[in-house]
């Protein structure tokens, strides 16, 4: 029997985009986020599923399908099926983070099949990085013809990269954002991660930050308005509504709503002016893979992340 590719996706509609166009082989589709809340090492386990449970529940009130996820990474151990694996992720921290965890995973599994990877971000003529989805079949089908071939030290920096992502010194990503790798955009993501810790001045992240200048510099109508903006104007980050309306919605009190419109209040312009510290007005209780958001701040002046005092 002759053997087939196994495609790794980012997610739902890209599996229904590769499906549609035809592409052979079977499809592993990677419903995670694991950008935000507790992780363990070893993927394929009990603990694993557990604290994803638990913290997908009380953030955003969703309950796993635990059957359907066992199901689906449960296609990697039929895995002398295959001659190769696929990995279809995306240009942003949270498909990186995923990506990272999803090589792991491969080899926790002590599978030694070629890895390549098909990643979107800068595209011909266009000003804007692009998401895999947003390719037309075309420039789809070019991505994939140009897929790069992991090579074994590609694949040791990630299981390295996760093995920092669930320790509690994040600190130790700084090396790799200046080493050479298959994979373009890890530099700005890793960067873009460290920054989702408070800034030592304001208490606000990159993120928090971004979305008070959006209020500022534009007219915003509600916060669904806002929404659409910082969906738009989040650079590396990735994040989908769920996630930035949480974040929206922590920071109620930097901004006053009425029918009419969203507006800064005198909180606001002191935040963005980092006037005060308003970290423990947040009390953000996100954890990134073992490390609490809370207990680390980022130092602009350091350009590393220091212990909340």
């Amino acid at each position: 029997m002759s053997k087939t590719q196994l495609h790794i996706t980012n997610g739902g509609v890209l599996t229904s985009y590769l499906e549609e166009l035809g592409y052979k082989g079977d499809i592993l589709t990677w419903h995670e986020m694991l950008c935000e809340g507790p992780t363990t090492i070893k993927i394929d386990s009990d603990e694993f599923l557990n604290k994803r449970s638990r913290f997908l529940n009380d953030f955003y009130d969703i309950e796993i399908d635990e059957n359907a996820f066992k199901e689906e990474i449960g296609k990697l151990d039929t895995h002398e099926k295959y001659s190769e694996i696929v990995l279809w992720f995306e240009y942003d921290l949270f498909c990186h983070i995923n990506l990272i965890a999803v090589i792991s995973l491969i080899k926790q599994k002590n599978i030694e099949l070629p890895l390549y990877l098909v990643c979107s971000g800068r595209v011909k003529g266009s000003q804007n990085l692009k998401g895999l989805g947003e390719l037309t079949p075309g420039q789809l089908n070019a991505h994939y013809n140009k897929r790069i071939l992991l090579k074994e030290s590609d694949i040791k920096m990630s299981q390295t990269l996760w093995d920092i992502y669930n320790g509690n010194n994040h600190n130790l990503f700084k090396p790799y954002i200046v080493k050479s790798s298959s994979f373009d955009y890890l530099s700005n993501c890793l960067k873009a991660h460290l920054k989702r810790f408070p800034n030592s001045k304001s208490g606000l992240s990159t993120l928090e930050a971004n979305i008070l200048e959006i209020i500022d510099k534009n007219v915003i109508k509600s916060k669904h308005h806002l929404l659409g903006y910082a969906l738009n104007y989040q650079g590396f980050y990735g994040f989908g509504d769920l996630q930035l309306e949480r974040i929206i919605n922590q920071l109620s009190a930097f901004f006053t709503e009425t029918e009419k419109e969203i507006t800064l209040n005198k909180k606001g312009y002191e935040a963005l002016l980092e006037q005060h510290n308003f970290s423990n007005e947040i009390n953000d209780a996100m954890v990134f893979g073992a490390s609490k958001k809370m207990d680390f701040q980022f130092s602009k002046q350091e350009n590393k992340l220091v212990k909340t005092i």
